[in-house]
């Protein structure tokens, strides 16, 4: 075949830098050629991940010491605020999926305003498309740069749009509380994080406050007929990874649960990734462990004119990794489910 696709991976040694690596070990079309880790800068990939020290990797590196421009395409796993820096300068060449908050709201005063500090790269976030692939597809196809969304996001936002966009749903009074898996927050040590902190529990945190709900209110706006507020809940619940999201919605007028239904079974309908259950169907984040697939199941309501929405996802797959290489693959004219037709890890 053709000379192969050249990835460069910025922050390699986090949970989402090691996923990617797993997911680009399959893609017949891609290789790695250059990794970026600073604090283990010449280290081997078996160093930091023994269950990839089989591939043929290249060592990690500091960020100063590689040539962007001389990679096809860049996954940037960089913690948040870090990217803007990394990428100002970003030679023309390369395309680039970034899987940080750092690009991902428009309105640099309300990114400001979330992040608690200014916009760096405020001219490169100009360039930035939204990542949600089934729903911004011909925009991802032409950018040069993509923000990829975050888990919670990625999680509600598929159960969500199609029925915004068809106006089946109101757009006031939707609740989106979600459940993630440790790794969502990062692999950096954390004393919120510990086992004792975490095991044997079930908690919320960022209550009313979390950096995802504008994030999932300005994509939902898009496909609505006016702009979207929500309240938005997330909780840490003690296993590896896995997002589950029950969303609680409104019906507009004439509209039954069974019509969500109908909805999305059309939206979704030769989709790779996102699978409509049955009506009434249970589906569980052991469902779609280390795949990039989204499932999704619509539930009537005792209470007269709401439903409720489920939607599962792996937080580090299609909630991150998976996504950014679904979105690579748009961005290089490769076949979109390259490294990605793995079936889910069960049990």
């Amino acid at each position: 075949m053709a000379d192969k696709i050249g990835i460069g991976i910025l922050g390699a040694s986090g949970y989402t830098g090691a996923e990617a690596l797993r997911l680009l070990a399959g893609h017949r079309q891609a290789e790695i050629r250059w990794l970026t880790a600073e604090r283990n800068a010449g280290q081997p990939v078996a160093a930091l991940f023994p269950h990839l020290g089989d591939l043929s990797l290249p060592r990690m590196e500091r960020m100063d010491a590689v040539d962007l421009a001389a990679a096809d395409a860049i996954l940037c796993c960089l913690p948040h605020g870090l990217t803007q820096a990394a990428l100002k300068d970003l030679p023309r060449g390369p395309k680039v999926v970034d899987l940080s908050a750092d690009f991902r709201l428009r309105d640099p005063d309300l990114y400001a305003a979330v992040y608690g500090a200014p916009h760096g790269a405020v001219d490169l976030q100009k360039e930035a498309v939204y990542g949600l692939t089934e729903h911004y597809r011909e925009a991802v196809r032409g950018a040069r740069l993509v923000a990829n969304p975050g888990c919670y996001t990625t999680t509600a936002e598929l159960a969500l749009v199609p029925l915004l966009k068809a106006g089946l749903i109101r757009e006031d009074g939707i609740i989106v509380d979600a459940k993630s898996g440790v790794s969502g927050a990062g692999r950096a040590a954390k004393e919120a994080n510990l086992f004792t902190e975490v095991s044997e529990g079930f908690h919320a945190y960022a209550v009313a406050t979390h950096r995802h709900a504008p994030e999932i209110e300005q994509c939902l706006s898009d496909f609505a007929a006016r702009p979207v507020r929500i309240t938005f809940t997330p909780h840490l619940v003690p296993m590896n990874r896995g997002i589950f999201a029950t969303v609680y919605v409104k019906l507009k007028g004439g509209v039954r649960a069974e019509d969500l239904q109908t909805g999305l079974e059309s939206a979704y309908a030769g989709e790779p990734f996102v699978r409509v259950l049955p009506f009434k169907g249970l589906p569980a984040t052991r469902h779609v462990r280390g795949s990039n697939a989204c499932l999704l199941a619509v539930h009537p309501s005792r209470i007269e004119g709401e439903a409720i929405l489920l939607s599962v996802t792996d937080n580090l797959v299609k909630g991150a990794a998976g996504q950014a290489i679904q979105n690579m693959n748009l961005m290089l004219g490769l076949d979109e489910t390259g490294g990605l037709d793995l079936p889910p890890l069960f049990p």
